[in-house]
C-alpha cells in the first residue's frame, strides 16, 4: 500500500467534493473551484467528510497512480481553503519590482523593464520593492509561475545578486585572487 495514498483527505466544512463517471475530481470552497482528471486506475469514495483514494490493482502504474491521485486533491482541498503562496526576494542594487494593475512591472539590470501581466487565477502582491508575493489556489500554477519569474534572473553565486525564494540559500564561491 502506498503510504500517501492510504491516508485519508479529511474534508473541512464548506468544502465539496464531487466525482464523475470518467474520474474527474470536481472540488469548490470558498476561494474557488478546482478540476482535476484522476487516472482510472484508482477510484476515489467520499464518506461523510472524509476522501478515500483506493487502487484496483497492484502493479507499478496504479501504485504510482495511487499516491499521485491522492495528493492531487488533498492539494485541491488545502487551496480552496486556504490557498497558497510563494515568496520572492529581489537582491542586486537597482533591481526592484512594483504593481500597476493586474501587470508586474520589473527591473532587474536588464536595459528595459519587464512587464508580465497575471495569469488567471494567480495574483502578484509587491510589499516592498525588493519583495513579491505569488497567490492562487492551484499549487502548481504557483509554483510555475514563481518559477518563471525567478528565471528572469536566477541568484548567482559570487555576489548572490538575481530573484531568489525566500527561504533559498545560494552557496556563495570565492572569486578569483590575483596572486600568481
Amino acid at each position: 500500500m502506498s503510504r500517501i495514498g492510504k491516508m485519508p483527505v479529511n474534508l473541512p466544512a464548506g468544502v465539496e467534493v464531487s466525482v464523475d463517471g470518467s474520474n474527474l475530481v470536481t472540488v469548490k470552497g470558498p476561494k474557488g473551484e478546482l478540476q482535476e482528471q484522476v487516472s482510472k486506475l484508482v477510484k476515489v469514495e467520499i464518506n461523510e467528510s472524509v476522501l478515500s483514494v483506493t487502487r484496483s490493482a497492484d502493479d507499478k502504474n496504479s501504485r504510482s497512480q495511487h499516491g499521485l491521485a491522492r495528493a492531487l486533491i488533498n492539494n485541491m482541498v488545502v487551496g480552496v481553503t486556504s490557498g497558497y503562496e510563494k515568496k520572492l526576494q529581489l537582491v542586486g542594487v537597482g533591481y526592484k519590482a512594483e504593481k500597476k494593475g493586474t501587470a508586474l512591472h520589473m527591473n532587474l539590470g536588464y536595459s528595459h523593464p519587464i512587464q508580465l501581466e497575471d495569469p488567471d487565477g494567480i495574483t502578484t502582491e509587491v510589499t516592498t520593492p525588493t519583495e513579491i508575493i505569488v497567490r492562487g489556489i492551484n499549487k502548481a500554477a504557483v509554483g510555475n509561475y514563481a518559477a518563471d519569474l525567478r528565471a528572469w534572473r536566477k541568484p548567482e553565486p559570487y555576489k548572490g545578486k538575481g530573484v531568489r525564494y525566500a527561504n533559498e540559500v545560494v552557496r556563495r564561491k570565492e572569486g578569483k585572487t590575483g596572486k600568481k
